[in-house]
């Protein structure tokens, strides 16, 4: 049986148990990028889906493995949100948690991350972001329930904190003593809902954002989704140097619209835990398991090196300080 048979037959089982009615599969075509999960979307006789399996190790260039009780979080993260800020999602038609799979309603709407990569750089729109993010947290925040259905400690740890902080520490020995101490605070912080993966490829453009990949979702520290997706506005100045003063003020709305939704605890201290953690995530993306696809050479990465070290050494206290270290650290490195 061909691969393309056999990704059929997994669909039309996993659909056959849906309350979808006509479930016939006229197509079924393979989306590219999925690291974590296979990605499917899939045509009906009536509508357009998109299917995601879980895989038990993620397609990359080091050992990553994951366990698959994070597609469950995914689809969980999807309907709680859904009760928050409804645009922001698609909808959760089917799931089968024994098949670590489910299917959601297919949006056609641009990519940010394509839309940022080209120079359609809009601030107002990564506004849009902060405060999305920032509702979903305030809403989420001091919620024993969702805390309890996102219990998920052990999966963040092994798709985010080990990959990208730990990993880091261990490729950079001489930093273990802040980054090892980070990734221990990073995970003793259970706040809000975090989604784990805020980034400009998990992002469609509609008429506000609409957030995807969610495989990442737990009761944490809200400080990294801001952290992360600050980061790939800063990192994408490396690629669009032209477009480095409106990522830099796309960066500032972010954050202002993000900060002033925090009403769970002195904004203050969200913006002092981000700060610790951006440079982190920006070595991260260069020696991690993880690296950033688009910085590819070594000259580009050694910038960001020298930019992200000396933050992580001294670490800074507002995300300001950040910013215009990053962007000193372009015109001179």
């Amino acid at each position: 049986m061909s691969m393309q048979d056999k990704d059929r037959a997994a669909i039309e089982a996993f659909l056959a148990g849906s309350s979808l009615g006509d479930v016939r599969v006229i197509s079924a075509e393979r989306l590219s990028g999925g690291v974590s999960s296979d990605i499917w979307k899939v045509a009906l006789t009536d509508r357009t889906v998109v299917v995601k399996r879980a895989l038990p190790a993620l397609r990359v260039a080091q050992v990553w493995e994951a366990p698959l009780s994070r597609n469950v979080n995914e689809a969980n993260w999807l309907e709680v949100v859904a009760g928050i800020a409804p645009a922001a999602v698609p909808r959760v038609v089917h799931r089968d948690a024994e098949a670590a799979m489910f299917a959601m309603e297919h949006l056609d709407h641009p990519v940010w991350k394509s839309l940022l990569k080209a120079g359609a750089i809009n601030p107002d729109f990564a506004a849009k972001v902060g405060d999305t993010v920032g509702l979903i947290h305030a809403r989420t925040a001091g919620q024993p329930e969702i805390a309890e259905r996102f219990d998920t400690g052990d999966t963040f740890n092994a798709l985010r904190v080990e990959p990208y902080l730990l990993a880091t520490a261990r490729a950079h020995p001489d930093l273990a003593d802040r980054l090892e101490p980070l990734a221990a605070a990073t995970l003793g912080t259970n706040r809000v809902l975090v989604h784990g993966d805020v980034s400009p490829k998990n992002i469609l453009v509609a008429q506000g954002p609409i957030i995807l990949d969610a495989e990442c979702a737990w009761y944490g520290e809200p400080a990294f989704d801001l952290a992360f997706c600050l980061n790939h506005l800063l990192l994408k100045c490396l690629v669009v140097p032209s477009g480095t003063a409106a990522l830099l003020t796309a960066f500032d709305r972010m954050t202002a619209a993000y900060l002033a939704c925090v009403d769970w605890e002195p904004a203050a201290e969200v913006e002092r835990r981000t700060a610790r953690l951006l440079p982190a995530l920006l070595l991260a993306r260069i020696d991690g398991k993880s690296p950033v696809e688009y910085i590819d050479t070594e000259p580009e990465r050694d910038r960001v090196r020298r930019i992200a070290r000396p933050l992580i050494q001294t670490p800074p206290e507002t995300l300001a300080a950040v910013r215009t270290a990053f962007h000193e650290g372009l015109d001179h490195v």
